[in-house]
């Protein structure tokens, strides 16, 4: 009878399968992955820049991509809901990956930037026709910047902010 043994990894950037704070590879800011002070279980982007890495292959926190390509903000988005008429829920952050072109979203941390989103919202009307359309075909609809009176993109900066209770 054969015996199997199973193994447990730990992905890189974890410690006992917690992330670990990070210095920024695009602003060089040291981040706390703490979720006490992100609001988020799997920090993957700088709070102040907003920058991230391309470190997740089919899941958030399993860090399993090869790539490790820097990957810029281009725009918000809402969380699409399992439900045909769940509506709005939560605001996610679209990044594209500098290096092979692979776009994710992530949760919005308590702790980003309101300034920064701001920025990256009106940014994103400037992407191309292209871009947009292939956005699109993932089903990922940017937000425009006429939708700013959000609550969290219109209080002041440096503000701690939560989602609206619902």
């Amino acid at each position: 009878m054969t015996q199997f043994t199973r193994r447990s990894y730990t992905a890189p950037g974890k410690i006992d399968g917690t992330d670990s704070d990070f210095v920024c590879h695009h602003c060089g800011a040291y981040v706390l992955a703490n979720p006490v002070i992100s609001g988020v279980n799997n920090r993957n982007h700088c709070p102040y820049c907003l920058s991230s890495r391309h470190l997740d292959l089919f899941e958030g926190g399993d860090r399993l991509s090869a790539c490790r390509g820097s990957m810029r903000p281009i725009g918000l988005t809402f969380k699409r809901g399992h439900k045909k008429y769940d509506g709005q829920t939560e605001l996610m952050l679209v990044h594209e990956c500098q290096a092979c072109a692979t776009v994710s979203i992530n949760r919005i941390a308590r702790d980003d930037d309101v300034v920064a989103l701001r920025t990256v919202l009106e940014q994103s009307a400037g992407l191309s026709p292209a871009m947009q359309e292939h956005l699109k075909a993932q089903g990922i609809h940017l937000l425009e910047a006429t939708q700013s009176e959000l609550p969290l993109l219109t209080a002041p900066a440096g503000l701690y902010t939560q989602y609206p209770e619902a």
